[in-house]
């Protein structure tokens, strides 16, 4: 049984406008928080994130490289390396318009800059089936407590997360949990959010 399941039920009407109107007030709290608040946040969740059974019984585990804004993982990363999982990252595919998963095994030589400015594997890693990992952290701009996601509105971890065998992780600063998330057909769900204060599964 897969871990992600998509929205069922009726579209809100309007779910598009709310979603930009939602973005653009997210966007304008996480530029108002201080640099040093977002990294001690960030120490916390992982902190709080190290603790949990899912986590510790994880081999496989897809990451993302933080953008401005995004709550930083990346320390987990470098200690997951380090104890011998396997650590993946995405890849953009620029002529499909789509991500690979691809493993990373060694910082000098399997990181780039990739399409968007973002860390990401280079060329000659290989990609690897979506459905071997067992974890995955999910950035978002925002989620509410009943695992609905809200992106930048590109859709690629849409693409991604109905193919997840393992368990999702919705990944934001306190602040990003909102009430509701105006869903469309497409959405995924995850199925547990970390935050700093709180790990809440679904």
């Amino acid at each position: 049984m897969r871990s992600t399941s998509k929205f069922e039920g009726s579209v809100a009407p309007g779910s598009s406008d709310k979603k930009v109107d939602l973005r653009k007030r997210m966007r304008a709290i996480l530029t108002a928080m201080p640099t040093a608040l977002q990294q001690e946040a960030s120490s916390q969740a992982l902190a709080l994130l190290g603790q949990q059974k899912r986590w510790k019984e994880s081999k496989s585990i897809l990451f993302y490289a933080p953008l401005p804004g995004e709550l930083d993982v990346w320390p987990l990363l470098v200690e997951a390396l380090a104890a011998g999982r396997t650590v993946a990252l995405p890849r953009f595919i620029s002529q499909k318009n789509l991500y690979a998963i691809c493993p990373i095994a060694d910082f000098t030589t399997d990181l780039e800059i990739g399409h968007f400015g973002v860390r990401e594997p280079a060329a000659h890693c290989q990609p690897m089936a979506i459905y071997r990992l067992d974890f995955v952290l999910v950035p978002g701009v925002a989620f509410d407590l009943h695992g609905r996601r809200l992106g930048r509105g590109r859709g690629f971890y849409d693409q991604l997360l109905p193919f997840v065998l393992g368990k999702t992780c919705g990944v934001a600063f306190d602040e990003q949990i909102v009430e509701a998330i105006p869903v469309e057909s497409h959405d995924v769900l995850v199925n547990s959010i970390l935050t700093p204060t709180r790990w809440i599964e679904l």
